[in-house]
């Protein structure tokens, strides 16, 4: 009688660890890999332009003997632009190396797409970049355009809406006294003339809250409710010489008197004054 064969499992294979951990080490490598610079590289014709106004007929710039500190690798590197090469990286190079010269013509520098090794050592390394050359980037210049623009309107927007008291304060912190002879008419028209021309100093007068508090103090001054002594060191009421306030060393006057406006004491002054001068 022949005997009944009985089926095995075929074996487990057994996974070493080692080869685990090299694997996760691997997959940790392509997750952690910093992008670099030449990854995101785009190709296009690029220009550039010296960053000085005078155009020389012809600019040679330095192609060898120029280094570039390299994060990643942690050390300088030396560069040189050649004719033969596919790297700017003299550590990187084969063979024989020709080297090639890097020439403005009357001020500008056009480079094809395809000179990709040229194009990156301009843009990328070249340690003279944004000092004596910069690129041309029509797309980043369109862009801060645009929020310059966004930024002028916010600020004339503001200014025609303003009442005329913020407006005051304002121009005051701006031209100072002269204010206080300007018609409504005149300051709205330099309120304007200042939020288009310097937007964000205007907005950041606008919003500070300090600004009305000096020109509340400055307007009391001006009429005499309190008084400054000479020195600029010391604030008393006008009509009767009690001190009210001590400016604190090397403090501007006015700004030490519109902090002290919001102390509890201060606040009560700031009622009285604002009451007289209306």
């Amino acid at each position: 009688m022949a005997k009944k064969q009985i089926a095995t499992k075929p074996k487990a294979t057994k996974v070493v660890e080692p080869e685990i951990k090299a694997a996760n080490k691997m997959i940790e490598a392509v997750i952690e890999k910093p992008i670099k610079k030449s990854d995101t590289w785009e190709y296009k014709d690029r220009v550039y332009f010296l960053s000085n106004e005078s155009t020389p007929v012809a600019r040679i710039m330095s192609c060898k003997n120029i280094y570039y500190f390299d994060e990643e690798k942690g050390y300088e590197r030396e560069m040189m632009l050649t004719t033969n090469q596919k790297t700017v990286f003299v550590d990187e190079m084969e063979g024989v190396k020709r080297p090639e010269h890097i020439i403005f013509r009357d001020g500008v520098l056009v480079v094809p797409k395809n000179k990709v090794v040229l194009q990156k050592l301009l843009s990328l390394y070249h340690p003279m970049l944004n000092k004596l050359y910069y690129e041309d980037k029509p797309e980043e210049l369109a862009r801060e355009e645009v929020q310059d623009i966004q930024l002028e309107l916010e600020a004339m927007n503001a200014a025609a809406n303003m009442d005329i008291d913020q407006a005051e304060a304002i121009m005051r912190a701006e031209i100072g006294s002269e204010v206080s002879m300007m018609s409504s008419k005149e300051l709205k028209r330099d309120l304007l003339l200042f939020a288009r021309n310097n937007p964000e100093l205007f907005l950041e007068l606008m919003n500070d809250d300090n600004i009305h508090l000096r020109n509340v103090g400055i307007k009391a001054t001006e009429a005499s409710i309190i008084s400054l002594s000479p020195d600029n060191r010391t604030f008393t009421w006008g009509n009767t010489g009690r001190k009210l306030m001590t400016v604190p060393f090397d403090e501007h006057p006015y700004s030490a008197l519109a902090a002290w406006f919001k102390t509890d004491e201060g606040m009560e002054v700031l009622n009285s004054i604002e009451k007289r001068l209306n």
